[in-house]
């Protein structure tokens, strides 16, 4: 079984937005984790910034369901444990 990573649901750099402040309590805010592989940490990452992390996936459904999210999710469930990703991130023109 791979090695899994706490992901922050909601960025700790966002913890201090306001918006975050009058949408989240608190201690909501500091809970919301979710386990993730290290591949799929580093996609979410590589694929999401933290403003949309903060506002629009901020539940592990809501990742799910993020349709680039599920079909990397496929793709490295039918890989081998320890296998090695390398993301780039890139902004579309």
């Amino acid at each position: 079984m791979r090695g899994l990573t706490r992901h922050h649901l909601i960025p700790q750099t966002r913890h201090s937005n306001r918006r975050n402040k009058r949408d989240f309590d608190r201690s909501d805010v500091k809970q919301r984790i979710a386990r993730l592989c290290r591949p799929c940490h580093a996609h979410v990452h590589a694929t999401l910034d933290n403003k949309q992390l903060e506002r629009e996936f901020n539940t592990v459904e809501a990742l799910a369901a993020h349709p680039e999210i599920a079909r990397f999710v496929e793709w490295i469930g039918q890989r081998p444990d320890g296998t090695r990703v390398v993301f780039r991130r890139w902004n579309a023109p």
